[in-house]
């Protein structure tokens, strides 16, 4: 008898002495009266066992015939084996002719003793984070990539940053595709308006976090690996980078990405917007907005931003290390600068030198501390972006002709197995006599 059927016979035995109506009994069991008076009958004909379920060890009415049963664990262990369960449910329904469950698929298998393809994993334990008690203590920073202005244009990425103890949006930057030219403007806004927090917590974008595992001879002598640019512009300015494993790990961030996909969506519809630039002339009023509506008071005032430095835009560059040419140029993707001569005519040739690339296009080289060359910003539009040594845009990298390699002149030839040479025979010289 289970635990649920254990309350009937006290409730039955006290209708039976009067104790009890016969609907404060059904109440208590949860059951209806005419039910109720049915088990008051079983009891007084069979006793205590007549109130256990009458069902109990009976096959079940949507029990699988066993031939079906027997045919789907046939076709399990031979045609196809190896086949996972939501898989082989589908061929069993288009090729088999034979419409089961997933849930019966996998019961079956089961009884076979048969394991799965692939082993399902307990669902991990989670807890939520606490807030930050202190604004600017930890940035929340990610990008999503969108239709924001629906059908009217282009998808884009949207690159936002906001407070973790406030919710507050701190900065929006509306690019093409999420890259480090949209992180480097999204820090220059961060840390002009408020300052430079503590840390930020985003995904392993590889604009941060290096994912490969190679290391250079360099980096095993020093022990540790070189950061990516993104990950050098934060060391430089003091700002820790917390890489979250997974989605549920930043789920502040992923809802304000599903409340910016309802409500920026919509405000972009009512002023028709169709481009991005469209789009970033609305986001200082949408900023304003938002964070009227939907910032709450930290549990601590007292900020957490610390001073920008006097030379933000200095550290807002990508530095990389190249040899300068025997015509003392350096040369980064399809340009070029040219380094003056030195002290005293001195040359620079074969010299490594510090090449920095400014957030506006702008290149400055530098030589055991000392600037050795600047050049302006180019002309149009610039994006800042990571360039390996020795490579080129892809645009200006042209495959060299295919033409034929010439035969090497040969200045002698070895002679023939015909040639005089070789069939000469010398005589031996005649012994004289006595």
């Amino acid at each position: 008898m289970s635990a649920k059927e254990a309350q009937r016979p006290g409730l039955v035995r006290a209708a039976r002495n009067g104790k009890i109506t016969n609907r404060e009994g059904a109440a208590a069991l949860g059951i209806s009266m005419r039910q109720f008076r049915r088990l008051r009958r079983r009891f007084e004909a069979g006793g205590v066992t007549a109130l256990v379920h009458q069902g109990r060890g009976r096959p079940s009415a949507r029990r699988l015939p066993e031939t079906i049963r027997h045919r789907v664990g046939l076709l399990l262990q031979g045609r196809y084996v190896g086949f996972n369960d939501c898989h082989f449910t589908e061929l069993l329904r288009e090729r088999e002719g034979v419409a089961l469950s997933r849930a019966s698929v996998q019961r079956i298998r089961t009884e076979l003793g048969l394991m799965p393809k692939r082993r399902r994993r307990a669902p991990r334990h989670r807890r939520r984070r606490e807030r930050e008690a202190r604004p600017g203590a930890l940035v929340l920073v990610d990008a999503s990539e969108h239709r924001w202005c629906e059908d009217r244009g282009a998808p884009f990425a949207l690159l936002g940053a906001i407070d973790d103890a406030t919710g507050a949006i701190l900065a929006l930057v509306a690019r093409p595709h999420e890259d480090l030219h949209g992180y480097a403007l999204l820090l220059r806004d961060v840390i002009r308006t408020h300052g430079i927090p503590a840390a930020l917590y985003g995904d392993r974008t590889n604009i941060f976090v290096r994912n490969d595992r190679h290391w250079t001879l360099e980096e095993e002598l020093a022990g540790e690996r070189s950061p990516t640019q993104g990950g050098r512009i934060l060391r430089e300015l003091g700002v820790g980078y917390i890489a979250a494993r997974s989605p549920q790990a930043k789920g502040r961030i992923e809802r304000f990405w599903g409340t910016l996909q309802d409500r920026f969506v919509s405000v972009l519809r009512l002023a028709q917007a169709a481009s991005l630039e469209d789009a970033g002339r609305h986001l200082p009023a949408f900023i304003a907005e938002f964070n009227q509506r939907f910032t709450i008071a930290p549990r601590d005032p007292a900020p957490a931003w610390r001073a920008a430095p006097h030379d933000l835009d200095r550290h807002l560059t990508c530095e990389h290390t190249r040899l300068v040419a025997k015509d003392n140029t350096v040369t980064l993707g399809d340009r070029w600068i040219q380094i003056p001569r030195g002290p005293h005519g001195r040359s620079y040739a074969r010299c490594r030198v510090e090449l920095l690339e400014h957030l506006d296009g702008s290149l400055l080289v530098r030589y055991r501390g000392a600037t050795l060359a600047r050049q302006e910003a180019p002309h149009g539009t610039f994006t800042l972006r990571t360039h390996r040594p020795g490579t080129r845009p892809q645009s200006i990298v042209t495959a060299p002709p295919q033409t034929p390699k010439p035969k090497p002149i040969q200045c002698g030839t070895r002679p023939g197995p015909n040639h005089p040479w070789r069939t000469y025979k010398r005589t031996p010289p005649a012994r004289s006599a006595g």
